[in-house]
């Protein structure tokens, strides 16, 4: 079953997909990578009009035609022992495996699609919520909100004929996780099996211990019912809506169950763990070519990270109100405008800096570090997730611009100028802790560890705090990583040496984009998916001697991070020629691998200098000139939906410009 807690547009568009490869399909000469395994996943299969989930049921006719053509085209269908084997290196796979999947245990698998099964001989790992199988023949089944007849789910009878059939292999789908519980004190409902339980009565959330302890009980109990009635201990675990993290993952390891199969985008790798592998999912549209399109882009490499992004940048800040019924007004207008301009991506900002100095004093999100300000990231991206056609949304947060409580001791472990001459490049403006101090290194990893299990993303934005300026860090604890690395600690000697100048450049660099992989790695333990960005200041792109006045390098920012966010801001810059500005940055990006392909360039949408709008006409001539160029992603700083600014209805008529295909 997919609910409301799978948005539909983050399911690939399949008819996108085929119209976009199907000449690379029909090209196709290149041999797939024997590691290469494709997973793909139904839901019902049904001749009924009035199937349960429409939008994912299909007729047995389509899924026979769809077993025939994977045969036809030179797939082999494989089994759960096969894989296991194949990964341990004890057996080679044939040529273009293919895992088939089917979620939930409608009684209708047992009617249209069991015969195919058995008839075409196809392996099929079919997962089972034990909740929906043990109420009596005469008693009724919560399914989701809903409540359905127990004959529309599969009987034990059904179920142990289909196992010792020796092609059905019974999975897990959680004894009860298929639903939704209180995620925040707003009143979503969120998936069970990653949301952190919002109690009203204590008004707190489920601690670490108590959530292992649900999950493992959970899927503990749902193995226990399944072998009472003489089905075998699952092996494969398939998480209800796809959500999933690794603690769950350790978890159903943990409980003899090593593969865990996920609605992630990309191919699989019989080679690497099969904690979490993604798979296809298939929609009552989805024709043969469709899915062959689809299979040809994940072998390809291809995923989300593809397609053009069309990104808004929002400000927590606008949207907070001290009044709780007017915040909630505030979110409803923000969605609208959303959903008016079409953006596809968001980059939400998860910690809030009221007095504009660019250092978070407060967050949004509950955390053991700093005051929260108000419980609200994850109410606004459950809502933009949920409610609108975004389907990537990243938490922007700082990198080091934290401004601690005083009484916590780190608070002091700060980035430190060294105060020898006038530069315009002698402090960056922020408040920040430094990369070189290992107890300000761990509180950071605590925050971001504490905003991975409060929400639900799928990126994560590092704000243009990742820097340090030719005259930072002087900090002891900076002195002293200068020492141990072999850089001599005399600061002004080394700026005014260019060979010294770059090797003390290139290791504040690395510092940098190493920690920033460090928490990028923190949060993956929540948000298993995700993926990274950051700012890049223009000059950096403009003029390679500025990396020294900022440790920033594109080439590495291209390299390290899934997507670098040029703030391509000519006001900000003060750059006299603006269509040069922008022609510049654009050349420069274009002289690396996947350059475009990874960049996104951020316009201003407000002259902070004149604190006067830029007119969304204005904005829109950039957006469709920066296109022209060759310019894949776009996003724009701030929205102010108050001001309704930029307007939506220019906006998205410049990015419609661009399409949401799949760029090879």
């Amino acid at each position: 079953m997919i609910p409301r807690f799978l948005n539909p547009a983050l399911v690939v568009g399949l008819s996108i997909l085929a119209a976009s490869m199907s000449m690379v399909v029909r090209a196709e000469t290149a041999k797939a990578d024997p590691a290469t395994l494709t997973i793909i996943g139904y839901h019902e299969i049904t001749d009924k009009k009035d199937a349960l989930i429409p939008q994912y049921a299909i007729t047995p006719a389509q899924f026979g035609q769809q077993i025939t053509a994977l045969k036809k085209s030179g797939f082999n269908f494989i089994s759960v022992d096969q894989l296991l084997k194949a990964n341990e290196g004890k057996y080679k796979l044939p040529t273009k495996p293919v895992l088939i999947t089917v979620d939930d245990g409608y009684q209708s698998f047992y009617k249209y699609a069991y015969p195919v099964v058995k008839a075409n001989k196809v392996p099929v790992v079919l997962a089972v919520v034990g909740s929906w199988l043990e109420p009596k023949e005469s008693q009724k089944v919560h399914f989701g909100d809903e409540v359905i007849a127990r004959d529309e789910i599969l009987s034990w009878a059904e179920l142990k004929e289909m196992q010792d059939s020796g092609f059905v292999e019974i999975g897990s789908h959680s004894y009860n996780l298929h639903r939704g519980i209180l995620g925040n004190p707003q009143g979503n409902s969120e998936p069970a099996a990653t949301t952190r339980l919002y109690n009203t009565k204590t008004k707190t959330y489920e601690d670490d211990k108590s959530y292992d302890a649900r999950i493992y009980a959970d899927l503990k109990k749902n193995n226990d019912v399944l072998k009472s009635h003489g089905i075998r201990s699952p092996r494969v675990m398939v998480w209800p809506y796809g959500r999933y993290n690794m603690e769950t993952v350790g978890i159903a390891k943990k409980l003899g169950m090593p593969i865990t199969i996920t609605l992630d985008d990309g191919a699989d790798d019989v080679n690497k763990p099969l904690g979490h592998l993604n798979r296809i999912l298939i929609e009552n549209g989805t024709s043969i070519n469709d899915l062959l399109a689809d299979i040809k882009t994940r072998e390809m490499g291809l995923n989300d990270n593809n397609r053009p992004q069309k990104i808004m940048h929002v400000d927590l800040d606008y949207i907070y109100d001290k009044d709780p019924a007017q915040q909630e007004k505030n979110i409803g207008l923000l969605l609208d405008r959303i959903a008016a301009m079409k953006v596809n991506t968001v980059y939400l900002q998860a910690f809030s800096d009221p007095d504009a100095d660019g250092s978070a004093d407060m967050v949004y999100f509950p955390n053991r570090y700093l005051p929260m300000r108000a419980d609200l990231f994850n109410r606004v991206s459950w809502q933009i997730q949920s409610r609108t056609q975004v389907t990537r949304l990243y938490a922007w947060m700082p990198l080091l611009a934290w401004d601690l409580p005083k009484k916590n001791p780190v608070s002091k472990d700060i980035v430190v100028t060294q105060q020898e001459k006038k530069s315009d490049h002698l402090n960056m403006g922020y408040h920040r802790l430094s990369p070189y101090s290992a107890e300000a290194r761990e509180v950071i990893k605590g925050i971001y560890a504490d905003l991975g299990k409060s929400a639900t993303f799928n990126g994560v934005l590092f704000h243009d705090d990742t820097t340090l300026s030719d005259y930072e860090d002087a900090s002891p604890q900076a002195l002293a990583a200068y020492k141990k690395a072999g850089l001599s600690t005399n600061l002004a000697h080394v700026r005014n040496n260019d060979a010294e100048l770059q090797k003390w450049t290139a290791f504040k660099t690395k510092t940098i984009d190493d920690f920033a992989m460090q928490l990028a790695d923190q949060l993956r333990y929540y948000q298993p998916y995700l993926v990274t960005a950051r700012n890049l200041y223009a000059q950096v792109a403009l003029n390679p001697y500025s990396e020294n006045w900022y440790s920033q390098s594109l080439e590495q920012s291209l390299k390290r991070y899934d997507f670098t966010a040029i703030m391509a801001m000519p006001y900000m810059e003060q750059a006299p020629d603006k269509a040069k500005f922008y022609a510049d940055i654009v050349n420069r990006v274009k002289k690396y691998p996947n350059g475009i392909k990874k960049t996104v360039f951020e316009l201003q949408a407000l002259n902070w200098r004149t604190n006067k709008p830029v007119p969304s006409t204005e904005m829109a001539d950039t957006i469709k000139s920066l296109y022209q160029q060759g310019a894949m992603h776009i996003a724009y700083y701030p929205d102010d939906p108050f001001q309704n600014h930029p307007d939506p209805v220019i906006m998205r008529q410049v990015f419609d410009l661009k399409t949401n295909s799949l760029v090879p």
